[in-house]
């Protein structure tokens, strides 16, 4: 069975038992400070398992894209070891929100694994929750004992622990006891020998879980204790690679046809043959399952980058290309071809890789070869700590080093040490490492108490489109506590007019104040999981009165002003550069906007005038907001409006629109684009392959721009005393200074060749080496000339200068190559040994190395020790 009809046959089948099919949603979340990634199925559907948002639909199934590579679950390093964990994988699941629970999850589950598919009664083995005596004093999950007995053998029905049967979404929040399905695959030979039984949940790769029911009918909180659910919830998740491996009649995920023809893509371009070598054939894993990861977070609008999710991203798709780098010897970019294999295989069931496909291709290619180079920085960076290295052991430190500064892989590292027949100082690796964990773990360290829950059942309504201000009631707070923003408190309102942070704009600030007077300020604002936060430093003394609420309506216009530019910005990117630009993210702030969108060149100042143009044009014409609220989706789509990959969209949306530009956006913007004043583009450049950024802004900071450009405009004038053509004077000096220049590179030439000649005549022979050490009155560059043209000229030469500049201190190292090889002399050396004089410091190579420092009066003592290396 192919695996489209194995993803094709799940949805179908649940369809027939009343579930509605909804699309997977984008793996970056948004909304959730707890996740990076959607790591399981049930996390675009957490909202409803918190009571926050009612699902229009009780029963929901679909195929979810999931990636694992961080936090709690984090599947990264067992990549290519093995034949089933992986970065991304689908989850196939069905959702029950407060409907069916235990006895309909696991009939239809059984019916479909053994009737549906055809899956062997005797291959398959469940587990159900045995009960735990700890704090929590669970009784063992009789119910689901009971039913399952229905179906299978007793002795098929196995009791788990709570690490594999009783899951939770993390330290707070909605959890409950679980079954697994598992199924063994392994050959008669095998299973005479070991009892499946006894291989559950060992890790064997041949002995799986396929599928997990989890009855959700708990609530964990903050003290660790546990309440009973409001309603009981089934969530499911179903491995759709492990999945594919038991119906293919395959022993591995990888001999699927989910990744067949990666491989076989990689064989070609590598020229070699998987399933002969096993380092060749974890490498090739590695590469066919880290492409379809990064392809599918970038087709999600997620780039690489060097913080947050970007940093995971880039992290993944570096360990992709550092397996081909030393395993298929693979020194130029060949991942992204990759992704047309990849998007033909898969674009059918997730169309955004086929609409992606020139974006992901570029993205991948311009990331290898930027990773490529730093290898070729790092093996430079890497020879030079080996030449410093006395002993067989390599400095843990420095090696760290090189991977933290220079992002150099550590198990490469280790492999090049190994051929040297170096050692590598692990512990002190280790040490370095625990450290900087340890600092980023105390920078986001947090602790978030439950909610205290004032009013129950409240509905929680944003009114901020029509208002600034109203009078609403507390519903809920608590208290969260960080290293950085130190105690804070997250309050929820009945209803709230200031917008949380979404949709690249900023949050509202403002404050609230009660009927004595007392007035706290709202910091920010944001949206976890369907619930609008607003965070203050303190809590507010009468919590249970009516407050007077109020945005700040300054910031909250000059935002307005830059989320619709950035739609006009949209529109007219579109209309001067071709409809290939898509908006590929946005930050739109009170002070300015930021724009990435796709193109493949730098915009020429005529480009940018006519962006500029376009949209000057459109706030001149005073087009006014037409907004629609709550519509269908599709209807929205039919009438022109533009949707974004990457983006979460619910069965109804709001449409913007201002002449012709109409998108979806939940956003807030002005009534009329005459509001803006003004569109200035201050800067355009790249993010990424194949991405742009422009950056901009409006109305007050447009005022402010022009002011300040036209201030410096007066100061230059009256430096140029007046002239009338500024410009022709700037040039004029311009000219003159290139002049000067000459006549002072041909002065200071002239003065190299004289110092040259008195230097000659002062080296002395000290054991056979030609040695000086002097301060000199010439720049770096001048020094560097003047110790080359000795070094070609005298043999075993060794020379220590010292300079004065801007009173600051230089020294200057030169020793012959033959001294090097001979009397293990290394330049670099010397002067950071040497700096200490100047109060600096300072590297080079063996040969040739340069210190600066801060206290030109330690030069005299600096080169008196010179001496001391050959004496």
């Amino acid at each position: 069975m192919k695996s489209q009809d194995i993803r094709s046959k799940f949805l179908s089948f649940f369809k027939e038992k009343k579930h509605s099919i909804v699309p997977s949603a984008p793996m970056v979340l948004k909304d959730d400070p707890t996740l990076m990634f959607v790591n399981s199925g049930m996390a675009p559907f957490k909202e409803y398992f918190l009571g926050n948002a009612q699902s229009k639909n009780s029963r929901i199934s679909d195929s979810q894209k999931c990636l694992r590579v961080s936090g709690k679950h984090n599947d990264l390093e067992e990549v290519g070891y093995d034949t089933y964990h992986h970065t991304l994988f689908e989850m196939l699941g069905n959702w029950s929100f407060g409907d069916y629970f235990k006895k309909e999850a696991i009939a239809w589950a059984w019916e479909l694994l053994t009737e549906v598919y055809g899956i062997d009664k005797e291959i398959l083995y469940v587990t159900v929750f045995e009960g735990s005596d700890d704090t929590d004093n669970l009784p063992m999950d009789t119910e689901a004992y009971d039913i399952w007995k229905q179906y299978i053998a007793e002795d098929r029905i196995l009791k788990g622990d709570k690490k594999d049967n009783f899951w939770e979404m993390g330290e707070q929040g909605p959890c409950g006891p679980c079954s697994e399905i598992h199924v063994d695959i392994r050959s008669a030979e095998e299973k005479a020998k070991i009892p499946g039984k006894d291989l559950v949940n060992q890790d064997h790769p041949h002995v799986v879980e396929i599928w997990n029911l989890v009855f959700m009918q708990y609530n964990r909180k903050a003290n660790g204790s546990l309440e009973d659910l409001p309603d009981k919830h089934i969530d499911t998740g179903m491995g759709f690679e492990r999945l594919c491996m038991v119906l293919q009649g395959v022993q591995s995920n990888y001999d699927t046809d989910v990744f067949i023809p990666l491989i076989r893509e990689i064989e070609t371009i590598a020229k070699m043959k998987y399933g002969k070598v096993e380092d060749v054939d974890v490498a090739i894993r590695v590469i066919a399952d880290h492409v379809r990861a990064v392809a599918f977070s970038i087709a999600d609008g997620q780039l690489p980058s060097n913080t947050g999710a970007g940093y995971v991203i880039r992290r993944i798709l570096r360990r992709a290309i550092r397996y081909g780098f030393t395993f298929l010897d693979k020194k130029e970019a060949f991942i992204y071809r990759l992704v047309d294999v990849l998007s033909k295989k898969m674009g059918t069931a997730f169309p955004e890789l086929k609409a992606q496909k020139q974006l992901i291709e570029n993205v991948i290619k311009e990331e290898e070869q930027s990773f490529l180079r730093t290898l070729d920085q790092g093996l430079v960076l890497l020879n030079r700590i080996v030449e410093e290295t006395k002993g067989d052991t390599v400095s843990g430190e420095k090696v760290f080093e090189l991977y933290d500064t220079y992002g150099f892989p550590i198990d490469l590292t280790a492999l090049i040490l190994s051929e040297k027949e170096l050692k590598l100082d692990e512990k002190g690796f280790d040490a370095e490492l625990q450290k900087q964990k340890n600092r980023s773990r105390a920078a986001s360290e947090m602790s978030t108490d439950d909610w205290t829950i004032l009013f129950d059942d409240a509905e929680e309504e944003f009114i901020g489109y029509d208002t600034l201000e109203a009078n609403v009631k507390l519903t809920r707070y608590r208290k969260v506590v960080s290293k950085k923003d130190g105690e804070m408190y997250q309050l929820v309102f009945n209803i709230t007019p200031f917008y949380p942070e979404g949709g690249g704009q900023v949050g509202d600030k403002g404050y609230l104040e009660d009927a004595h007077g007392d007035v706290i300020y709202i910091l920010n604002t944001k949206k976890e999981n369907n619930v609008i936060i607003h965070f203050a430093k303190n809590l507010p003394k009468h919590i249970e009165e009516t407050f007077k609420v109020v945005v700040d309506s300054k910031q909250r216009y000059r935002t307005e002003c830059n989320h619709t530019a950035t739609h006009l910005l949209h529109q007219a990117l579109r209309e001067v550069l071709g409809t290939h630009v898509e908006q590929k993210g946005s930050a739109v702030h009170s002070k300015y906007l930021r724009f990435d969108f796709s193109h493949f060149s730098k915009l020429t100042v005529e480009e940018l005038r006519d962006v500029e143009n376009f949209v000057n044009a459109r706030i001149a014409g005073k087009l006014p907001l037409i907004e629609k609220r709550n519509i269908p989706k599709e209807e929205a789509i039919a009438d022109g409006a533009m949707s974004l990959f990457g983006e979460k969209y619910g069965d109804t949306v709001r449409a913007i629109r201002f002449g012709q530009s109409i998108e979806l956006c939940g956003g807030t913007h002005v009534k009329n684009t005459a509001d803006i004043w003004h569109f200035k583009i201050v800067s355009e450049g790249a993010v990424a392959s194949g991405i742009r950024r422009i950056e901009a802004i409006t109305n007050d900071a447009v005022k402010d721009f022009y002011f300040e450009n036209n201030r410096a405009y007066f100061e230059m004038k009256d430096l140029l005393n007046n002239t009338k053509e500024p410009v022709k004077a700037l040039q004029s000096l311009q000219e003159e200074n290139t002049s000067l220049k000459k006549q002072i590179e041909l002065l200071l030439k002239d003065k190299a060749k004289n110092i040259k000649g008195e230097l000659k005549s002062e080296l002395q022979d000290v054991n056979g080496i030609q040695f000086l050490a002097k301060k000199i009155d010439l720049d770096a560059g001048g020094i560097k000339d003047v110790a080359f043209e000795l070094g070609s000229q005298f043999d075993n030469l060794f020379l220590l200068f010292g300079a004065e500049q801007n009173g600051k201190a230089l020294l200057s190292c030169y020793i012959s190559k033959e001294l090097v090889a001979s009397k293990e002399l290394n330049a670099g050396q010397v002067v950071r040994e040497l700096g200490k004089y100047i109060q600096g410091g300072g590297g080079g190579q063996p040969f040739f190395a340069t210190a600066g420092g801060k206290n030109p009066n330690g030069i005299n003592d600096a080169l008196e020790k010179a001496k001391d290396y050959i004496e």
